[in-house]
């Protein structure tokens, strides 16, 4: 150990790899157990970089997939089966829990550890069931938003109670006009209607006949806005908050961005419209306010914030938050992260992110998503997949993340709509672009499919002309 005025630097020696770290004061070296829950690409992406930090004794991933098994131990339990996570947390001694996914946020998994003998203590990533509103209900999150002067689209919320004033609001509203399930529904409870018309029948079916379930039980209607979409992430202990690399994601199956709305078929970071004018706004108008209204508002809020933002002529304004990473961007963000992230997110559960700095690599990132034949429709599962020798190794310019992959016979099979994806680094975004393609060229199984022009707008200087 050195230490050169009020910085302390440590070397780090892990099986045949030195890392050098520094840090603010003197820091707890004592290896711990980590226990990250889900199953998708995201969590491929975070269980490769937990893996990478000196403080990580034993990674365990419920329930994980065959790419997470690769960096440490999959558990065979659902991330909302609270009695198991608490089960392993005792037995397993985790010292730091990371929760990947939005449903047991919602459900308040969070809350039921830290009533717990024993648990009250354990570092969580992830915010308290109220906080975890803000993704889990439209109107909660948009009366949030209006509570504290964050810009975002103007809105109204119906119910079964007042669907006839609903019907009459839409009857008249300017189009296009947005409507919103309110609750959690699988990325698909959001209709951009085009006329009057279509937008009563929409209301009615989704809080009349229940079309996205209980989750369409109330409905937000917003004004459309027109501009571009970006996803900015922050890490924050409610008080402090760190800002992560942003990026964009292609949500429309079709090349050119055509077609069916996914769950997302690649990402680039960084954004080249995202200048350093624009994020200041970012910051200024949307980041400090929403952190200084978790703390106002005594949210329990440890965790990723996920701001799904729109630029309408320079102004940043808020579509949505998620109360966790976004998938796949978290592919695209987090090999663009230098520094321990276990690190900082111990700092984060324990209130000390203030002593955290994280910087980012100079580099343009790519990600592409490989999914099955028929996606987003219906799609078969169970092909055989070549080429996953490619696995993701610290300091690779390229890496596969594993999402809707079982093992099966022991062979690495499809079992999801989408099934892996390939991230690259690059001087340039065409650079970056172009290393993921010729990764993702290697890579196949029966009816596989991927969009050929992600990243296509900032590709320098030979972009990729969409296919029509």
């Amino acid at each position: 150990m050195r230490e050169d005025g009020i910085f302390k630097w440590m070397v780090f020696q892990k099986s045949d790899e030195f890392r050098l770290c520094f840090c603010l004061r003197p820091v707890d070296l004592r290896c711990m157990n980590i226990l990250l829950l889900g199953s998708g690409g995201r969590e491929h992406a975070l269980a490769w970089k937990l893996r990478q930090s000196p403080l990580c004794k034993e990674l365990l991933i419920a329930p994980g997939n065959p790419g997470t098994a690769q960096c440490g131990v999959n558990l065979d339990f659902a991330a909302t089966d609270f009695e198991a996570v608490r089960a392993t947390c005792i037995e397993k001694n985790i010292g730091l829990l990371v929760i990947g996914p939005e449903e047991p946020l919602v459900k308040g998994l969070v809350d039921f550890l830290r009533g717990v003998p024993g648990l009250q203590a354990l570092p969580i990533i992830g915010p308290a069931k109220e906080a975890a509103q803000l993704e889990g209900s439209k109107a909660y999150a948009k009366a949030f938003m209006e509570r504290h002067n964050i810009p975002t689209a103007g809105y109204r919320e119906f119910t079964r109670d007042n669907l006839e004033e609903g019907l009459a609001y839409v009857r008249n509203h300017a189009l296009p006009v947005v409507l919103k399930a309110d609750g959690l529904a699988a990325g698909k409870g959001v209709l951009i209607c085009q006329s009057n018309e279509e937008a009563e029948r929409e209301l009615r079916a989704m809080i009349g006949d229940g079309k996205f379930g209980a989750a369409s039980a109330r409905v937000v209607v917003e004004e459309f806005l027109d501009g571009i979409e970006l996803s900015v992430f922050v890490l924050t202990d409610g008080k402090d908050y760190v800002l992560l690399p942003e990026a964009k994601d292609y949500k429309r199956i079709g090349e050119g961005d055509t077609g069916l709305n996914t769950g997302g078929m690649g990402a680039v970071s960084p954004v080249p419209f995202a200048d350093a004018a624009f994020m200041e706004q970012v910051r200024t108008r949307i980041i400090e306010p929403t952190v200084r209204g978790f703390e106002a508002e005594a949210l329990d809020y440890k965790g990723f914030v996920f701001f799904g933002l729109i630029k309408v002529g320079d102004k940043p304004l808020v579509i949505e938050y998620n109360c966790r990473l976004g998938d796949p961007e978290t592919e695209v963000v987090l090999p663009r992260i230098e520094g321990d992230l276990a690190a900082a997110l111990l700092a984060t559960a324990q209130g000390r992110l203030s002593e955290i700095n994280l910087n980012s690599d100079p580099r343009a990132a790519a990600t592409i998503m490989a999914v099955s034949g028929g996606y987003p429709g219906d799609y078969a599962k169970g092909f055989a997949i070549s080429g996953l020798q490619m696995t993701p190794t610290t300091g690779a310019d390229s890496l596969l993340f594993q999402a809707g992959t079982v093992e099966m016979e022991g062979q690495t099979v499809t079992a999801g709509g989408r099934v892996l994806c390939v991230t690259a680094l690059g001087e340039t975004m065409g650079a970056a672009v172009e290393k993921a393609r010729e990764r993702m060229e290697g890579i196949g199984f029966e009816g596989m499919y991927y969009r050929r022009d992600i990243g296509y707008e900032f590709e320098n200087p030979h972009p990729l002309t969409p296919s029509p």
